[in-house]
């Protein structure tokens, strides 16, 4: 049996040339490191505004090709002229869920709210994610706290609904205000089923690093936006950026809480459709789908 032994170092050898091989044939070397990744118990969703212009013309076409490439779930970032009931059915015909709606928040104040509510319960959708505030809700400390508090009050508002808040950052939160990030000032105080959608390219930009803030806020990143990030190559996909995947996947699959991974690319170094399917293409070799 002895001689039928592999030493670390011929395997590495042969991992490496089998590496090269695959390199020349246009396979990504990551195809042999899926194991690195973790398993596919997250399901993947997209966030349609990666494809806006296409489902602005189209929106069930565009939902249709996004379904057929192996996507489990939109996430809306508005709804195109349509109503509830006909994004579900568009939804329902294509065997897809809705994973979330970035919203802005007035749609969740006073007489809004009930619309909101309603209209999310027809596309069968749980998380109200704000992407975003106007400045008087994020001016300073203590206006973010207050934001803190107002976000407590809807999240006990809609949880008899079966649904959750959220918030989703950019790159602002990671930027030192009053002695304090708003991050921290935000997420130190809301309700802890206030959803924490950590985006890691927006972090990034703005020196927010994932795996500080998830282990950081553990149990609150319901939803994950998948974005790349990169000094070296503002265009890169996922795969080819300086982000830690591994880790990422690993913290949210231990201590995240996480339900959905939700992809977002936004550059335009390839049509909309075609960037997406390629950064699922890379999910998929990873083992994650």
């Amino acid at each position: 049996m002895n001689n039928m032994r592999m030493s670390q170092r011929d395997f590495l050898k042969l991992t490496s040339t089998a590496a090269v091989a695959a390199c020349a044939n246009g396979i990504a070397p990551a195809l042999f490191a899926a194991q690195r990744y973790g398993g596919n118990k997250i399901p993947i969703g997209l966030q349609l505004y990666s494809v806006r212009d296409v489902c602005q013309k189209d929106t069930a076409g565009t939902i249709k090709a996004v379904a057929k490439m192996g996507y489990k779930g939109v996430e809306f970032a508005g709804y195109y002229g349509h109503d509830a009931k006909t994004l579900r059915q568009i939804l329902d015909d294509n065997g897809i869920k809705c994973c979330g709606s970035h919203i802005g928040i007035e749609t969740l104040l006073g007489d809004n709210l009930p619309k909101t509510i309603e209209f999310n319960q027809i596309l069968g959708n749980k998380f109200l994610i704000v992407p975003g505030l106007p400045e008087k809700y994020t001016k300073t400390r203590k206006a973010w706290q207050e934001t803190a508090d107002l976000f407590n009050e809807l999240a006990e508002k809609v949880k008899p609904h079966g649904m959750r808040v959220g918030y989703h950052n950019h790159t602002t939160e990671f930027k030192e205000l009053d002695g304090e990030l708003p991050w921290d000032t935000f997420f130190s105080r809301v309700r802890k089923d206030v959803v924490m959608q950590f985006d890691t390219g927006n972090a990034m930009h703005g020196g927010g690093d994932a795996t500080v803030y998830l282990k950081r806020y553990p149990g609150r990143a319901t939803t994950v936006h998948i974005k790349p990030f990169s000094k070296a190559k503002p265009n890169a996909l996922i795969g080819d950026d300086e982000l830690p995947w591994p880790e990422i996947f690993q913290l949210c699959e231990t201590i995240g809480s996480t339900e959905w991974y939700i992809v977002e690319y936004e550059s335009d170094a390839y049509p909309p459709l075609v960037s997406v399917e390629k950064t699922l293409e890379v999910l998929r070799r990873w083992g994650k789908c």
